[in-house]
């Protein structure tokens, strides 16, 4: 048992290890007319050594044969003449085998007339007919190899030879012979075209491949008309303004029709003899105009005739435009732009809608066409560039006349800009400083620039932005911290996105202008201050300086010595003799006025003074002093009163009568003085009991010293 178990073994592993063939599928038969029926079938290529076998059946049935392919692992197997017979119904079933066993596919069955593929039509002509417009007639040779009872279906196509879509014509040519022929209308005049055909028995399924391509060209004829329009400049210096003309093919009229040339002419309004004509085979012009309007006239020509005349009329330089669109808009679909507008006027003959690249420099080409009956325009997205901005305008026309424009900016298809803002740093302060950018340049904005970011970071801190609109181009930042240095970064955005431009480091200040002004003007009023104290103080210290370098002098204008009386001088000047009983009236000084010669001459210093001076000038001082009424001296207001005495003083000795100091120069004059005047009281030598500057002076640092002669001299005098 164990033993047949064993010897089993092998061949089950051997079974499960086979790998037999794919079925064969998607079986196709193809009868090639007078020539072979071709079977193929799937997959294509297998993985190891595999061989098929067709087997058919023909004859309704009656008859089978089978075939191999030409190569091992082919997948596709002929049937030849003469074994194959029309009309019939061939049975198709393909075998797959290899070394590990054989699949069959599934029955199929084929009707011959079904599966027909013939030859291709041979385009012998394409031409236009004579005094037929817009129209070529296409002939060709019906395929050699195919049913002469049969009707043929036939699919023609055709193009512009300057384009690549095809345009396809579905007809039957029922008619049996060699040739035949189409024609084909609705084309454009003088237009090349290229044909292309391709045909099926009406029974069959399977179309014959295309033609060879056969070209021709449609009849010529007189041009069609032009639509005209202008672009106006401002006028120049000398009062000339340039006008550039545009032309092109009417809306509707053939695209390739020939033309040899343009005829423009032109003329002031009021002024039809000042006609001037231009030929050209241009389709714009340019023209210098006076300010005043002019008429201008185009048309164009060929062989066959001339095209309608198309007038416009350009206004005058003063002259105000009528404007009647009120409002404009554009939308994008899926595959097209759409413009719309409003007017309040329904007078409007017909629209102008132009629209041109928005550059920074002057567009070198302008588009334009006409609208009639209606408040819209399109344009396939295809016509227009992505990320371009385009300005659209919208002119309205009354009868030859050019209203005001309505004008929108829009994109077709937007992006982010290619470039970020040129981003710069001004008025750095302690807290604020400015950012400012310029704006993109219109060829790399991509789009409409929404808003602008400014990113900003403290160094190793946290960012923030701010966003303004896409008006602002500089932001002012605030409550950044005192010297940190930052970055910064402009973002612009449009619809579809944005980009940032460079980064841009700074540094805060660490003391504003503001705290710089402040600071210096505290310490330099503070040094002010000091100044004008330290001048002050420095004018109070040299006074006292002064005071005890150069004391004051006494005035001897102001003296009391200036009152006394001549007449009782040489009796009072005996200090023994003095009589306390002295009536107080006695000692009472009248007032007299000082003479001038007295002031100069009773100075600090007598003793000095009369060593310096002649006997001369004595003499005339005293004559000056004590001389008439005109030298009465009266006692100073500033000054306490002191009445004078008169004691027995001996010739040439003198005593101030309230200063107790001998004015001679004899020590003994002094010692009599000395006594005498402290004999006498206070009240009787200073009426009013204040010590006298004068005679303070007197005692502590001056003697005032008299001649010998002026007892003398005063007597005299008196």
């Amino acid at each position: 048992m164990w033993a047949w178990a064993l010897w089993m073994l092998p061949l089950l592993c051997k079974s499960g290890l086979a790998a037999l063939p794919a079925k064969p599928e998607n079986i196709s038969c193809v009868l090639y007319y007078m020539n072979n029926f071709t079977c193929t079938w799937s997959p294509e290529k297998e993985d190891n050594s595999t061989s098929y076998i067709v087997s058919r059946t023909y004859a309704y049935g009656r008859k089978r044969d089978t075939r191999s392919p030409p190569s091992e692992n082919g997948t596709s197997c002929s049937f030849f003449l003469p074994n194959i017979t029309r009309p019939d119904i061939y049975t198709i079933q393909v075998e797959a085998r290899n070394a590990d066993g054989v699949i069959q596919s599934d029955i199929t069955r084929w009707n011959l007339d079904t599966v027909i593929k013939t030859e291709p039509p041979k385009i012998s002509s394409v031409k236009p007919v004579s005094g037929v417009k817009r129209m070529v007639q296409i002939r060709w040779v019906r395929p050699v190899l195919a049913p002469k009872s049969s009707n043929f279906k036939y699919i023609l196509r055709f193009r512009t030879v300057n384009s690549t879509h095809w345009v396809e014509v579905n007809f039957t040519e029922r008619e049996v012979g060699k040739e035949a022929a189409y024609n084909l209308t609705g084309l454009q005049a003088f237009t090349e075209y290229a044909v292309e055909l391709c045909c099926v028995t009406e029974e069959s399924r399977l179309w014959s491949d295309w033609s060879e391509e056969k070209r021709g060209i449609t009849e010529e004829e007189a041009p069609h008309g032009l639509d005209l329009w202008r672009v106006l400049r401002p006028a120049r210096v000398d009062g000339r303004r340039p006008v550039k003309l545009l032309w092109k093919k009417a809306k509707g009229a053939p695209v390739l029709e020939k033309t040899l040339g343009y005829n423009i002419w032109y003329f002031p309004e009021n002024s039809t003899n000042l006609t001037e004509t231009i030929n050209t085979t241009n389709q714009q012009l340019e023209l210098y105009l006076e300010g005043k309007a002019y008429w201008i006239s185009v048309t164009s020509y060929n062989s066959l005739g001339k095209s309608p005349v198309a007038t416009l009329r350009i206004p005058a330089v003063d002259e105000k435009s009528v404007q009647c669109v009120t409002a404009m808009q554009a939308c994008l679909t899926q595959d097209q732009l759409v413009v719309e507008w409003q007017s309040f006027t329904l007078k409007v003959d017909k629209w102008v809608v132009e629209w041109v690249p928005d550059l920074d420099s002057e567009p070198s080409l302008i588009s334009w066409e006409s609208v009639s009956q209606a408040k819209n325009w399109t344009i396939k997205k295809d016509k227009l560039k992505p990320f371009q901005c385009y300005n659209i305008s919208v002119y309205p026309m009354l009868k030859d006349q050019v209203g005001e424009p309505y004008s929108i900016q829009t994109y077709v298809k937007e992006g982010a800009p290619s470039v970020g803002p040129m981003t710069k740093v001004e008025n750095i302060g302690v807290k604020t400083v400015t950012i400012t950018w310029k704006e993109i340049p219109k060829n790399k904005r991509n789009g409409f620039i929404s808003n602008y970011t400014i990113f900003y970071q403290a160094e190793d801190g946290k960012e923030f932005s701010k966003t303004v609109n896409a008006s602002i181009l500089q932001y002012d930042l605030e409550s950044l911290t005192r010297k940190t240095s930052y970055t910064v970064q402009v973002m612009a955005s449009t619809s579809a996105g944005g980009i940032n431009g460079t980064k841009i480091n700074f540094k805060t200040l660490s003391i504003s202008v503001f705290e710089i002004f402040l600071r210096a003007s505290l310490v330099g009023g503070g040094l002010l201050i000091l100044i004008v104290l330290m001048v002050a103080y420095g004018l109070k210290a040299l006074n006292k300086l002064k005071q005890l370098c150069w004391p004051a002098v006494p005035n001897p204008a102001e003296s009391s010595i200036a009152l006394w009386h001549g007449g009782d001088f040489k009796g009072k000047l005996n200090l023994k003799e003095f009589d306390d009983s002295v009536n107080t009236e006695d000692r009472i000084l009248k007032p007299r006025s000082a003479s001038s010669d007295l002031i100069d001459k009773l100075v600090v210093n007598f003793e000095t003074l009369l060593e310096e001076v002649s006997t001369e000038e004595r003499g005339k001082g005293q004559e000056s002093i004590w001389g008439g009424e005109e030298n009465e001296y009266v006692t100073s207001p500033y000054r306490p009163y002191c009445p004078p005495f008169s004691p027995e003083i001996p010739p040439g000795k003198f005593q101030h009568p309230c200063s107790g100091m001998p004015e001679g120069s004899s020590s003994e004059v002094r010692e009599q003085l000395l006594p005498s005047a402290q004999s006498l009281g206070p009240d009787q030598l200073c009426e009013e009991g204040a010590p006298n500057p004068y005679l303070k002076n007197s005692v502590t640092a001056r003697e005032f010293l008299v001649s010998e002669k002026l007892p003398d001299q005063t007597q005299r005098e008196f």
